[in-house]
């Protein structure tokens, strides 16, 4: 990699996938991949102190553009002293640009070439992204990766449609490239990553990575899946495109996150991953755990005095029972939704540990073997 402040050195690989271990260096650290990043949308991972999170083992965090320009606006992050300051955070962070919520809120968005009109969530006023602004909004907030703006077709667009949004990406990732160079590239602290898109059309994402490759980009990220598809077409496009990504940069598959997906696009050469998906189910109650899935507020665990999870090392598991557990679930204490939320981000990435780990040792296809059925089921009580 030419970039000075960044680079990516692969340690170790799967003789029997395209599964490797790596170091992702950036200004604020280094991260060893695979790696799992929790989301702060709003400049916070919701409940869970930035303590916490270098406990259980998390080592870049996730904000979001859209979100933090509506508030409290990038100038005043950046007066703030930028987001790493206000996150108290002092590892990598990477900003997604906004792609996301053209998708999300495709139905208070107006899109045209030059970019996106918003309708506001806050006063209702129009936002406008440009591929420009959303790149100056990520230099502004002072993220160690921005990603480029991209237009993200729904599971259930036509080949036609996802051609048409696949090509403006290409042309918006263009114009990207253009301004974060002006602003002073990799060598203000910042880099940006690149986005493939194409849908579920094969030939369609390979030609997306070679439009998005062509610029020489820190890292590279596959984006449009998670989008309202089947499982087994998501793993069909993450194996497809992954493989075809360079092999000496930081593949990011953005959006994803079970013990499952992981291991699916580790194993076609995964790096980075990001979702809400254990903070979100902790504040609803669900954990997963070495057994399975719980539902916490299950009335079998009403006097339990057993370990949420025996093999977890977190706080929620060595400090607290089952019992305990759903009475702070049930009742509504907030207590019970950080505990939750600290064992579910534990829990991913002890299984990364794991995972680098195996690959390290030649035995990936046996650990995935081991656990990715374990780990996907739902558990009763009467069955732990």
């Amino acid at each position: 990699m030419t970039h000075s402040r960044f680079g990516y050195q692969v340690l170790d690989s799967c003789s029997r996938t395209h599964a490797r271990t790596g170091v992702f260096e950036t200004p604020h650290g280094p991260v060893q991949t695979p790696a799992f990043m929790p989301v702060g949308t709003r400049a916070t991972v919701k409940g869970v102190l930035p303590r916490d999170l270098l406990e259980v083992g998390s080592q870049m965090v996730l904000a979001n553009t859209y979100h933090m320009h509506l508030r409290p606006g990038e100038d005043t992050v950046r007066e703030l002293g930028g987001l790493h300051t206000m996150m108290g955070w002092d590892g990598p962070i990477l900003t997604d640009s906004g792609g996301y919520q053209v998708f999300s809120m495709g139905d208070i968005c107006r899109i045209d070439e030059e970019g996106v009109s918003f309708k506001s969530i806050v006063d209702g006023g129009e936002v406008r992204f440009t591929p420009e602004r959303v790149v100056e909004i990520q230099r502004a907030l002072g993220a160690d990766v921005a990603m480029a703006f991209d237009q993200c077709p729904p599971g259930t667009a036509s080949r036609q449609e996802v051609e048409r949004a696949t090509d403006r990406t290409h042309r918006w990732l263009e114009r990207c490239v253009k301004r974060h160079r002006e602003l002073g590239g990799e060598e203000s602290g910042q880099a940006l990553f690149g986005i493939v898109q194409g849908g579920a059309h094969e030939d369609l994402r390979g030609a997306s990575v070679e439009a998005v490759c062509a610029h020489d980009l820190v890292g590279y990220a596959i984006g449009g899946v998670s989008v309202g598809e089947q499982p087994e077409l998501i793993r069909r496009v993450v194996e497809h495109s992954a493989p075809l990504l360079p092999a000496d940069r930081p593949r990011y598959l953005m959006g994803v996150g079970t013990p499952k997906d992981f291991f699916d696009a580790i194993a076609s050469g995964i790096d980075l991953f990001d979702c809400v998906t254990p903070t979100r189910n902790a504040r609803n109650h669900t954990v997963f755990t070495s057994r399975g899935r719980l539902n916490i507020r299950n009335r079998g665990f009403l006097e339990d005095q057993r370990s949420m999870d025996p093999e977890c090392d977190c706080m929620a598991c060595t400090r607290f029972n089952l019992g305990t557990l759903r009475h702070l679930c049930t009742t509504g204490e907030m207590l019970g939704g950080t505990l939750l939320s600290i064992h579910n981000l534990r829990f991913f990435h002890h299984t990364m540990e794991r995972i680098r780990q195996a690959i390290s040792e030649d035995r990936f296809e046996e650990l995935r073997g081991d656990l990715v059925e374990r780990l996907s089921r739902r558990v009763a009580p009467d069955e732990l």
